[in-house]
């Protein structure tokens, strides 16, 4: 079965990629279809994102298509950035600025104030229009400055309370038990399951 990875995030990639090892499927990615148009995130919610870029993507490329939103939230910001996390800073923003912002913001507030989660919902949809959503979440405390050279976007600064340690300073197969994407891929890799079971069926079938 092909699967097309709807995203041009080299890390979520890269994640993607590890957490569906084992399953019989052919993974493609967007640079696979030159001329792909962007699609716009402009959605109210990371639901409503992640199922229009895959919906999207799928009707572009007619393969059965992945998409994620993910997210910080922070609790003293009212839950910001939210689903403005990639461009807190600027459309255009590094993930560095997005961090130096988000430090700017929360000031000197103590650790126990900087209470944050990352969401992840991911969507998969196939050329008959059939729409799996699944979540994920993973709580944790922003730090007063960036820690650790694993990972990207606002991992740096995402402190796992269990192991007073950030993202970027765990280990990628650590992470990759414990992150909202893992929670949420661990959910949609049984739906690939099904679906791979579907295709082998109807080959049999035929």
């Amino acid at each position: 079965m092909e699967l097309l990875l709807a995203t041009e995030n080299e890390g979520k990639i890269r994640e993607i990629k590890e957490m569906l090892k084992g399953l019989n499927i052919n993974i493609l990615l967007l640079k696979d279809f030159p001329g792909l148009p962007k699609i716009k995130e402009e959605g109210a919610t990371f639901r409503e994102n992640a199922i229009h870029k895959a919906k999207e993507f799928s009707e572009l490329t007619g393969k059965i298509s992945l998409a994620d939103d993910s997210g910080l939230e922070v609790e003293a910001l009212g839950n910001k950035p939210g689903v403005y996390s990639a461009r807190f800073a600027g459309e255009e923003a590094s993930d560095e600025e997005n961090n130096c912002k988000l430090l700017k913001l929360l000031g000197d507030l103590p650790l126990a104030r900087r209470k944050a989660r990352f969401r992840c919902v991911m969507a998969i949809v196939d050329p008959q229009g059939r729409i799996e959503v699944t979540e994920g979440k993973c709580s944790g405390l922003i730090g007063f400055k960036p820690q650790g050279e694993f990972g990207f976007g606002y991992d740096s600064l995402f402190i796992i309370p269990d192991y007073n340690r950030t993202f970027g300073q765990l280990s990628p197969s650590i992470k990759n038990e414990l992150s909202h994407r893992s929670q949420a891929l661990k959910k949609m890799r049984k739906v690939l399951e099904e679906m791979i079971e579907g295709v082998d069926k109807d080959a049999v079938g035929k």
